[in-house]
């Protein structure tokens, strides 16, 4: 009977593993999809197999299509690094939302909760404010980034003299954080010295991909992507915490360090993401949760499918942000709040009646 149950305990494993060997494949084939059709759709519409042909061929790869050289233009100069910059984003928020939904244990949690989002905005703008971007390009994306490092430090630092370890009191601090430097924003939204530095204030914080280059794909590209390797080899140690702090201990995981590592990955991964994009919610609450809910929470799939799930969710919502109405362009973090809200609450109420 016991030889019974082993054997289909690992018949069930075997078939959930194929099918999420199906399913991360699939993950990917959307991801190239929404590149592609990015890169096709805006005010200049380029058909499909030119713009696979033109990608292609800077992969020094030929397809024998001609290719018209404006549409290279447009595609290499314009569009191709404004998507890189979504898709990088956007796998960095939903990888960073899995991680942290696992380490509070709360599929509700998203890296904002912890304050990431709001250091990097109270800098963002501060260098607004002050109108500091007049003198580099970069002074903005760098005091993001400086400003959510910051802010995860003083969360964890108000943590630990709490002398309180647990994770819902990292939680409440995070929140708390949060809340400060709301009040911080609010001070200097209302006090901006001209209109154009408030509607460059409320511009960043709806966040955006305009004006994107190779340059900013650069900068971001070694951090998301080294993080994103770095946290998925802490996949086992996640599934084991999910146990708890004392059982995961009593296998073999250093639990602080583990929670300090996961912490500074996310930190560094949606740190730079903001920084060149502007705050955008709901990816790293969405994408993370609903992933969970239809392939369950093996961390080993969950990190990546919720890097390439995000990446394609930014993506789409740049698209939409560029199409719904033209010729203006919405804020992409206005399309992600617009369609990930509901989402959310449709996820929420089928998991509280237990459909899923």
């Amino acid at each position: 009977m016991q030889l019974k149950e082993t054997a289909n305990q690992i018949s069930i494993y075997k078939k959930r593993k194929k099918n999420n060997l199906f399913f991360f494949i699939l993950l990917c084939l959307v991801l190239v999809a929404t590149i592609i059709i990015s890169n096709s759709i805006g005010p200049v519409n380029i058909p499909f197999k030119q713009t696979i042909s033109i990608i292609l061929k800077q992969l020094h790869m030929q397809t024998g299509i001609d290719v018209v050289e404006r549409n290279a233009i447009v595609i290499m100069d314009i569009r191709l690094p404004r998507v890189l910059v979504g898709a990088l984003v956007g796998g960095a928020l939903g990888i960073s939302g899995a991680i942290m939904q696992g380490l509070f244990r709360n599929p509700l949690v998203e890296p904002g909760y912890i304050g990431v989002s709001s250091g990097a905005a109270v800098f963002a703008v501060i260098v607004l404010y002050f109108g500091l971007t007049q003198y580099s390009m970069w002074i903005l994306p760098l005091a993001a980034f400086i400003g959510a490092l910051g802010a995860i430090f003083l969360v964890v630092l108000v943590w630990q003299l709490s002398k309180k370890t647990s994770i819902a009191t990292l939680l409440l601090v995070g929140l708390g954080v949060n809340l400060f430097l709301s009040a911080v924003m609010s001070i200097l939204i209302a006090s901006a010295p001209t209109e154009q530095e408030l509607r460059s204030i409320v511009f960043w914080l709806q966040g955006g991909l305009e004006a994107r280059t190779w340059d900013h794909v650069m900068l971001i590209s070694p951090i998301i992507i080294i993080s994103m390797i770095l946290a998925s080899v802490f996949s086992r140690e996640l599934n084991l915490m999910l146990l708890g702090d004392e059982q995961a201990n009593s296998t073999g995981v250093n639990v602080r360090r583990t929670r300090y590592i996961l912490l500074s990955l996310t930190a560094l991964m949606t740190g730079a993401g903001v920084a060149v994009s502007g705050t955008i919610g709901f990816v790293g609450l969405v994408v993370p949760h609903t992933i969970r809910l239809m392939f369950g929470s093996d961390h080993r799939f969950l990190l990546p499918a919720s890097a390439l799930g995000g990446a394609s969710f930014l993506v789409l919502a740049d698209i939409v942000s560029r199409m719904m109405i033209q010729p203006f362009t919405i804020q992409i973090g206005v399309v992600c709040a617009l369609v990930g809200a509901p989402i959310f609450l449709m996820l929420v109420l089928k998991s509280r009646k237990g459909s899923i």
